[in-house]
């Protein structure tokens, strides 16, 4: 089930008036605190009124005040941020699944707008860019120096007007320009198509509905595969997450039972569990679930459900490793909200995903041109990440340029990916539906 959940802080800093209340280690050290918080606010209103004051010309108090909230968010993890009133206006026309703009999920690293990942059939798209991509000028204005939400204001726009993107990429010795036209960015979260005897199912978001999507999709391809299925990929790549309901409800459509993913606050008892009901709409059937760098959050949760029961093999490169879930809480029409993180998720197993994402089972390298690679993208990566609880204390951090151990050579992953391969081929598609068909050819034949 959903939640936005509305916080009302309550709280007293007792002063020094109560100093007698206190007759232990534990209440001198609150009442301590209690002061200290009271001395930085106090210091707080100092600053802000001699920047109202002195500040070399007039200034907003409410972007003073914005902009000292997003400071406080930003400095916590790169997903907690303050949604003005503008800006919940359209993170929730967002999860609806229309909105207008490039259709690119995008971070910040090093103060430059990092690509997560390009929507499907969007101007990102058409135009190429990737996940890992760095933008560092729009309209030839310097990003470094702007926040996450001022740099997303810039890429929005009126449909139909241009906006130039400065590009750096991994692999090309120079930035370069990428003109896109602003659209209305119409998500649609799922499609699907018959791939010879096997139902090939895209998932491009989990915004609302989506799982309902998938269970229309699948009922489709069982009408117009007359010779039957004999499996199913699920392709979760560039699929940068969405609605933590929509990812328990889509894990559910392919499991008869046990648990889809668990969620654990801040303290011991703050505990979600989210279990499966019967109701397998495959009937069983073998599933291959694509996943790559570019595979975030909700989409991370149902490869790790799908994987930890062994419902199905996860193929591809390792995901991105974003392992936190965020709340929305609003303050009032007048005041907007924030996002917050509030848990960790956890998939069937007792594993955390935070910043080392899922290892698929099958490492099957994308085809580029030239047979060059690029780094992976991960949450590690990310400035002020979340650490993994499960990693040990003394583990090094990931380098930046992680990438899986190569397969032996002579393997068909090797093969794939040397040289001279036809980058036009999805060869993680290819491998996925050669799989099906393998373990086809070993089963006994069942109907629909």
């Amino acid at each position: 089930m959903r939640k936005y959940l509305i916080s009302a802080a309550v709280g007293a800093l007792l002063g020094a008036g109560a100093v007698g209340v206190f007759t232990t280690p534990i209440g001198v050290m609150a009442q301590a605190q209690g002061n200290e918080t009271y001395r930085m606010l106090s210091l707080f209103g100092d600053i802000f009124e001699r920047v109202r004051q002195d500040y070399v010309k007039p200034v907003e108090d409410t972007n003073l005040v914005e902009s000292a909230i997003n400071g406080m968010l930003s400095s916590l993890d790169p997903h907690s941020a303050y949604l003005n009133p503008k800006n919940y206006r359209e993170m929730q026309v967002q999860t609806r699944g229309e909105f207008g703009g490039l259709g690119i999920e995008v971070t910040m690293e090093n103060g430059l707008v990092k690509v997560v990942t390009p929507m499907d059939d969007t101007p990102a798209a058409r135009a190429g860019l990737q996940p890992g991509d760095l933008v560092s000028h729009l309209n030839g204005e310097q990003v470094l120096g702007l926040s996450l939400q001022e740099a997303v204001d810039k890429m929005r726009g009126p449909v139909d007007s241009d906006i130039t993107l400065t590009v750096l990429r991994q692999g090309r010795e120079q930035p370069f320009d990428v003109t896109l036209r602003r659209a209305v960015i119409k998500v649609v979260p799922v499609r699907q198509r018959a791939e010879g005897n096997v139902a090939y199912i895209r998932i491009t978001s989990f915004s609302d509905q989506a799982d309902q999507s998938v269970r229309r999709a699948y009922e489709r391809l069982k009408n117009e595969m007359k010779d039957g299925i004999v499996g199913v990929v699920l392709d979760l790549r560039n699929n940068p997450g969405g609605l933590l309901d929509q990812a328990v409800s889509v894990s559910d459509l392919f499991l008869d039972q046990g648990e889809i993913v668990s969620t654990r606050g801040r303290r011991t008892d703050d505990i979600q569990r989210y279990s499966a009901r019967k109701g397998d709409i495959t009937e069983g059937k073998p599933i291959v679930v694509l996943v790559n760098d570019g595979s975030a959050s909700a989409a991370e949760i149902v490869a790790g459900a799908l994987q930890d029961h062994r419902r199905a093999t996860v193929m591809g490169v390792k995901s991105f490793g974003k392992g936190s879930v965020q709340t929305v809480i609003p303050f009032g029409r007048q005041s907007g909200a924030i996002r917050l993180t509030t848990a960790l998720y956890y998939t069937p197993s007792g594993r955390s995903i935070q910043e080392t994402g899922i290892e698929p089972d099958v490492t099957v390298e994308p085809v580029r041109p030239g047979g060059q690679g690029r780094p992976l993208r991960s949450e590690s990566q990310l400035r002020g990440h979340i650490a993994n609880p499960n990693a040990p204390a003394n583990a090094a951090p990931a380098p930046t340029d992680a990438r899986p151990v190569a397969p032996p050579p002579g393997s068909s992953e090797d093969s794939e990916s040397r040289a001279g391969a036809d980058p036009a081929v999805d060869v993680q598609l290819q491998r996925a539906i050669e799989h099906l068909r393998g373990q086809a050819r070993l089963a006994p034949k069942s109907g629909n």
